[in-house]
């Protein structure tokens, strides 16, 4: 099957073409039937799958028709970078339509978006900054036919339902096409999948788990060898274009930053950064420009990079179903590729999770030239705050230490822990 069994209208097909889309992705043979006929659907699917040209190629078909310059596809996603990329897609796969997409997100000018809103065809937007311009009445929703929440399970861990809700009493209740797509569909979403879509159908692909062309690995060690032990670990891995996640903001800019000092082409992507500089780093990271992008979960959706080669997880993330967004910025479109995670004893309950949730156990592994029993740099803080607390020092704070490295991973089964040589 090809793309011109969907009869898209010749000036989409060029951009199809243009895009270089060839053979369509499971969940595109199934759902874009289903929206062409005006269903409204539930997509499930794993990350790196096609979903957006899923409601993108109908939207613009069904838009060629019907009056313009006047807000009628309205998609909603939970982040920027992800928004962004939503409409740089619209822009290829529309570039003969003259269809007009206008990003709607915070952390920039709102005065740009207001002019351009005036004559826009379809809206991607954030929901707070969506909100903001139905306060200020500089966004008409009342003309919407489709709309799309795209990722709404990180939509409900970014706290953004009610949001969403406020937003769905602004549009059009009959009339009106709803698609709702996410990689994982947990209790929540499913619930309002059941008020706002009507006579759905739902169209699942593979399992809430993440893609075969990704292989696993955990790597046990102690938290204050972390940093080394990712320069080990770059080092000895054939990499082309690695992304690290990490827990907090800080440490993407600081990690990025020792990187960087090592040698290695990179950068980072968190949320302090101004949206220039956030864009600057995506581009980058996209074009080659940057060899590693250290990225706090902002990044987990909404990367579209089809040649990442490695996902590390630096810091583990909050849930399993984080855990499946991560590595699925990696062994895309069919490629292969490798997501390592670095593991210590607090992360041993999500380490259970994971495994339940992806139905197999992930493989452990160290490395045979890399010393785990290194002691924790001493700063002079440190020993200052040692000195007043009269910690213990020399042999016995010594033996303390040793013990404490070496009980750190007592939870992991010896069994199933490889060591890896080089990997």
């Amino acid at each position: 099957m090809n793309f011109e069994a969907f009869l898209f209208h010749p000036k989409i097909a060029t951009g199809i073409a243009a895009a270089g889309y060839s053979t369509p992705t499971p969940i595109q043979t199934r759902a874009i039937p289903k929206v062409m006929q005006g269903c409204d659907l539930m997509g499930l699917a794993q990350t790196g799958t096609g979903k957006t040209a899923v409601f993108v190629l109908p939207i613009l078909h069904r838009l060629l028709r019907g009056k313009r310059r006047r807000v009628r596809a309205l998609i909603i996603a939970p982040t920027r970078e992800l928004a962004e990329q939503i409409h740089q897609d619209i822009e290829i796969l529309g570039s003969k339509t003259g269809l007009r997409s206008v990003t709607v997100y915070g952390g920039v000018g709102i005065q740009p978006q207001v002019q351009l809103l005036k004559s826009a065809d379809i809206v991607v937007a954030c929901p707070g900054r969506l909100l903001d311009h139905i306060r200020r009445r500089t966004v008409d929703l009342s003309q919407v036919e489709v709309l799309v929440l795209d990722e709404a399970d990180q939509m409900f861990d970014m706290g953004f339902l009610p949001d969403i809700r406020r937003i769905l009493s602004h549009l059009p209740q009959s009339d009106r096409q709803t698609l709702l797509f996410s990689a994982t569909m947990p209790s929540q979403i499913r619930r309002l999948a059941d008020d706002i879509l009507k006579n759905r159908v739902r169209v699942q692909v593979g399992h809430e788990a993440p893609a075969d062309t990704v292989s696993h690995a955990f790597y046990p060690v102690a938290r204050h060898l972390k940093a080394a032990f990712l320069l080990k670990l770059l080092g000895h891995t054939s990499t082309d274009s690695v992304l690290v996640f990490t827990r907090t903001k800080h440490r993407a800019k600081q990690l990025g930053e020792k990187l960087a000092k090592a040698g290695y082409r990179s950068t980072s992507l968190q949320g302090n950064l101004s949206q220039a500089r956030r864009r600057d780093a995506m581009n980058g990271f996209k074009s080659g420009k940057y060899q590693v992008l250290v990225a706090t979960d902002i990044a987990a959706r909404g990367i579209d990079v089809s040649n990442v080669s490695h996902v590390i997880n630096y810091d583990m993330p909050s849930t399993p179903e984080a855990y499946i967004h991560r590595i699925g910025r990696t062994g895309r479109a069919e490629r292969s590729g490798e997501a390592f995670s670095l593991i210590t004893d607090e992360d041993k309950q999500m380490v259970k999770a994971i495994h339940r949730a992806i139905g197999m156990p992930v493989e452990q592994r160290t490395m045979a030239d890399f010393n785990y029993h290194a002691p924790m740099a001493t700063t002079t803080n440190q020993r200052e705050r040692r000195s007043a607390q009269q910690l213990p020092r020399g042999s016995n704070g010594r033996k303390q230490n040793r013990r404490a490295v070496k009980g750190a991973f007592d939870w992991l089964s010896p069994q199933k822990v490889r060591k890896a040589g080089g990997r």
